[in-house]
């Protein structure tokens, strides 16, 4: 059931560029249906169907719009709402890294930052001197792959920079920065072996990892990879819809190269 309406989604994400002739053919089809109501006199029997029955209305239609609204709401809400989540990059000499920048350039910028902090080490006291010595040290991270979101079509849009980091520890990251995404219900965060997936065949016949839900569609955000899985397996990060199976937005993946 919830793939059926996830293929309804789908459709209406299809019809989405042409929303404008399709609400005007609506409203003169009902415009149309009202006067012809109107001149048939059927309103006045659906009147008098309501008032004779009017305990049997009120029993079942009560409780039907509460339950149509309570699940409209749910469902439908989260495309009209953005939440914003802000979180700090966790390792301090990590920088924003370009999906064109080599290995080399990422460790010539690491480099620099070392020796910046080791000349301002160098006028401090010994014991200060080795604390922030191994701070800078405890502090690094190296860029493995990075990608820029793209839109899913023209309703589930998505941008900014997916980067997955391997830790000072061994443990890996992914960042989201500069990201926003059409927001909708349920979404997950998910690495794929397929480099580009368009639809949930795709994502499920080559195979994911869920990292977590979605914390919010806009903002800048850390998703811990779990430490079985090889990041260098995977080639995209999705933001998917969990319930009715959706591609909301896609990363494709690149290695941030060496030389």
């Amino acid at each position: 059931m919830a793939e059926f309406f996830g293929d309804l989604e789908r459709l209406a994400a299809d019809l989405y560029p042409y929303r404008w002739p399709i609400i005007a053919a609506i409203v003169v089809v009902l415009a149309g249906a009202a006067f012809l109501t109107y001149r048939k006199g059927w309103h006045m029997l659906l009147k008098a169907f309501v008032l004779r029955n009017r305990v049997a209305v009120i029993v079942i239609g009560v409780p039907l719009l509460i339950i149509f609204g309570f699940i409209t709401y749910d469902l439908g809400s989260p495309l009209f709402i953005n939440k914003t989540v802000e979180e700090e990059f966790p390792f301090a000499f990590a920088a924003d890294v370009p999906t064109d920048m080599s290995m080399e350039d990422v460790e010539m910028i690491m480099s620099g930052m070392a020796e910046i902090d080791s000349e301002v080490e160098e006028a401090m006291p010994a014991m200060m001197g080795m604390e922030t010595g191994e701070q800078s040290a405890g502090s690094q991270a190296v860029a493995l792959k990075s990608g820029n979101f793209r839109d899913a079509d023209s309703f589930h849009r998505g941008s900014g920079t997916a980067t997955v980091y391997r830790a000072p520890d061994g443990s890996h990251l992914l960042r989201l920065e500069d990201f926003s995404v059409t927001n909708g219900p349920d979404l997950r965060v998910l690495l794929s072996r397929h480099p580009d997936p368009m639809d949930r065949h795709q994502v499920r016949d080559d195979g994911f990892i869920q990292l977590d839900k979605l914390k919010g569609n806009r903002g800048n955000q850390n998703y811990p990879i779990p430490g079985d899985v090889d990041p260098a397996e995977y080639n995209s990060v999705i933001i998917y819809c969990w319930p009715f199976s959706v591609v909301f937005s896609v990363a494709p993946l690149t290695e941030v190269t060496s030389g």
